[in-house]
């Protein structure tokens, strides 16, 4: 008898063993990446196209939308800090607005904090989006009063390539090893996967810009090579040098290297909250506390966008033509941006250059 349960007893074990064998090897099958949580101190988020931008930068107009919002229909009148910010001044130009969106990529709404409204919000971005939210709890609704404010925005997205990109070998990406990419290989004979990409302007293999369609109005672009003090500077040049290129055609036995995305950051914004600024009427208002997140997807099939951006006010009172086989390889710093066809300006931008925060 005691042989007997013994025998079952490692039955048991092995059941497990193998079972966990078994799902470790389908966690990390090729092309499979968990999604990385960043942290406030490993990337830096800018609140605008026009802020200065370092390695590691990402930005999404979820803040844009709201602070529009803020400025025109509430305070009226630009926002001004004494002393005043560069960021506020960027922000007051309002240079990204609805006008870059489709209306059903984006919720938006502001009001009177309570929590009742809470409760709003959250019934719309489900019914919206099937989402529910990563910063509202993070917020006090309890201690509001009528003159104050809470605006909020929730932009989502996702996108699918006509055709499923091919999942390549893991490569480098400057010093790191064993990253996940996919893309195009020397060997590729499907011309509806040539198709689907646009280049921008080659000059050599570390300075190329190339983009994806997808089927819905969405454009991936990417540039490697380029380096400008913000992200609308790097736009506006990446335009620029597409616009003397002529050879847009991708070609058999060119490649294209792209790697896999999976992160998700959330992040305040100190340098707005707790000043002073002034409504048209002559009140005064600072900012209690204002948070961002941005969490992307980017697979051989396609990709999602999801970005919260919310902020609590309180009343004071209370090219060249080259003839070469060409290779696009995002195996160094590289500039991302997500667009809307037809639209003269992105919604979503990043700056990698340490891949390995990013998937």
């Amino acid at each position: 008898m005691k042989n007997k349960s013994k025998l079952i007893y490692l039955f048991l074990f092995l059941v497990v063993v193998i079972g966990g064998i078994i799902t470790v090897n389908l966690l990390f099958k090729k092309g499979n990446i968990t999604r990385k949580t960043i942290n406030n101190n490993e990337v830096s988020i800018v609140l605008s196209l026009e802020d200065k931008i370092q390695d590691d930068t990402l930005w999404c107009g979820t803040m844009n939308l709201i602070w529009n919002d803020l400025k025109n229909d509430l305070a009226k009148q630009d926002i001004v800090f004494k002393p005043q910010l560069e960021v506020v001044d960027n922000l007051n130009k309002g240079t990204f607005n609805t006008n870059y969106l489709s209306e059903n990529a984006y919720y938006k709404v502001y009001g009177v904090p309570s929590l009742k409204f809470k409760k709003q919000i959250e019934e719309a971005i489900k019914e919206k989006f099937n989402e529910t939210s990563d910063i509202l709890d993070d917020f006090n609704w309890s201690e509001a009063k009528e003159e104050d404010f809470f605006l909020y925005v929730m932009l989502k997205k996702a996108f699918e390539y006509p055709k499923k990109f091919k999942e390549l070998p893991n490569g480098v990406f400057k010093d790191s090893k064993n990253i996940k990419y996919f893309g195009i290989d020397e060997d590729n004979k499907d011309l509806d996967l040539l198709n689907q990409i646009k280049v921008l302007y080659y000059k050599n293999i570390d300075e190329f810009a190339f983009k994806l369609f997808t089927k819905s109005n969405d454009e991936i672009i990417f540039a490697k090579g380029i380096e400008e003090s913000s992200f609308i500077n790097t736009y506006t040049k990446i335009t620029e040098l597409a616009s003397n290129y002529n050879k847009i055609d991708l070609k058999k036995k060119e490649i294209v290297k792209i790697p896999y995305l999976d992160f998700k950051v959330k992040s305040g914004f100190p340098e707005i909250e707790n000043k002073v600024f002034n409504f048209a009427d002559g009140k005064e208002y600072y900012i209690e506390k204002a948070l961002q997140t941005i969490q992307l997807e980017l697979t051989e099939t396609g990709g999602k966008i999801k970005s919260e951006a919310g902020m609590m006010v309180k009343n004071l009172s209370m090219p060249m033509v080259n003839e070469e086989i060409r290779s696009f390889i995002l195996n160094d710093t590289f500039t991302m941006f997500l667009i809307e066809q037809n639209k003269d300006l992105p919604y979503f931008a990043a700056k990698i250059n340490d891949i390995k925060k990013f998937q």
